[in-house]
Order: C-alpha cells, then structure tokens, then sequence
C-alpha cells in the first residue's frame, strides 16, 4: 500500500499536481515506516530508508513550493466534489483556511434569502457557516454579506431573519453587516489572512435531507452533497467590498 500511495504522490508531482501529491507523498511515506518497524531484514531496512529519505526531501521541497506560490498569491486548489459524497460539512471545508489571525470575512452570494428547506442557498445554510465562525479557532470580529433582496413578500421574512442572525452573533462579539446587490453573480467567501473559496454552488451545495429525522439532517458531514467545484485561491491582499 505504501510503494502504491508514493507511486501516486510520482505520477501527481511531474503532472505539477503539486497540493494532492503532497498529501500522497505524507501517506506513503507513513505507510513505508510502518513496514520498516515491521522488517526483520537488515538490508531491506536500509533500502526503505533511504526511500523514505528520498520520498521525505521531495515532500519538504513541494512544501516550500507551495508556500512561495502563496507568498506570491498564485496558490491555486480545486476540489471536486461529486454527486451525492459525504464528508464536506462546512467545518471539512473551511476549517484549514481559518487560522487563528482571521478576523473578517466576506460572504458574497445573490441568494441568502429564502427560508423554506426546498430553497436554494437558503439562510439556514448561512447561519451553520456563521456558527463555524463562531466555533473558531478564528477569532472573528465581523462579518460582510453581500446578497440580494427576495422578491415579493419573502423580502420581509429575509430581512427579519438577517436580524435576528445579526443580533444572535452581536452576543458572541460578532459584528454582522448586510448590504445588497441587484447585479451580483459570483459566489465567494473570503478571509482577511488572504484565502479566497468560490464554490460553483455557493454554501447551498447540500441535498435536501429526506425528513426531518433522517441521518445527514443535523450534521452536515452526514449529508449528501449535489456535484459542485470548489476553488481555493491565496492572495497577498483580501479584496473588500
């Protein structure tokens, strides 16, 4: 499994895949000292390490990379999610992006607005992501949401639910600001430590859940997904509305 795992890690670096050979490299490498704890064989010993020493050198080298490509604001990662996959609660998602220094984010969506399960990017989706950020290790300060109004008579129940969000998190020291746009499109949430995430979905890339006392209702990692893209992207500077 571990000669496997660090073939792969090979094959991803010379494609440049450098984020997910890194992962495979880690994996491979752990697998490799497994099997050397296990080995009897003097000789066989000393091949493995000096793999795992290869294999080790290569790693720290992709890590530099990436942390220059960073550095410069050309980090890029794509994470696919398929269609009906588990395991990208909120938390799964984000939570290697919010550092302890962040303290601002960004949430730009045209459709925080409807209420009823059925919806698309519904508040209640905005308001487990707002409950991440309350959760940390971050410390946020505030919070920027960028939507667009409902129409007809659902404006009002979008407002009313905006406010009752904003005063929730006023009580954790979380300052919620709303604006609206009738011209927005993109969907993307930022951090003020420079980390970009567009999602083709938005934050409503969940299934709906079969009942209210079905598996996946409450705990989002349980919950099927709808197939989406997910962009990461690092900047030196968070752009602000």
């Amino acid at each position: 499994a571990g000669a496997e795992t660090v073939k792969r890690a090979v094959e991803l670096d010379v494609a440049s895949r450098f984020q997910e050979s890194l992962v495979c490299y880690q994996e491979g490498i752990d697998l490799l000292l497994q099997v050397v704890k296990a080995t009897t064989d003097e000789a066989k010993k000393h091949r493995y390490r000096q793999k795992i020493s290869e294999y080790m050198t290569r790693a720290e080298d992709i890590k530099k990379h990436i942390e220059k490509e960073k550095q410069d604001g050309k980090y890029h990662k794509q994470i696919r999610i398929e269609e009906n996959a588990t395991g990208f609660g909120y938390e799964k998602l984000f939570h290697e992006y919010l550092t302890e220094i962040v303290s601002e984010v960004w949430v730009e969506d045209p459709y925080i607005r409807q209420v009823h399960q059925a919806s698309r990017y519904s508040l209640y989706n905005f308001l487990r992501f707002c409950e991440m950020l309350v959760k940390g290790p971050c410390k946020v300060k505030t919070i920027h949401l960028l939507t667009s109004y409902d129409v007809g008579s659902g404006r009002s129940q979008q407002m009313s639910v905006l406010e009752e969000i904003k005063q929730s998190l006023s009580n954790y020291g979380i300052t919620l600001n709303i604006d609206f746009s009738s011209s927005i499109h993109d969907r993307e949430i930022r951090f003020n430590n420079g980390w970009t995430i567009k999602i083709g979905r938005g934050l409503d890339y969940f299934k709906q859940p079969r009942g209210h006392f079905s598996i996946g209702y409450c705990d989002f990692d349980l919950r099927p997904c709808r197939e989406t893209t997910v962009d990461v992207f690092h900047t030196k500077h968070t752009k602000k509305m």
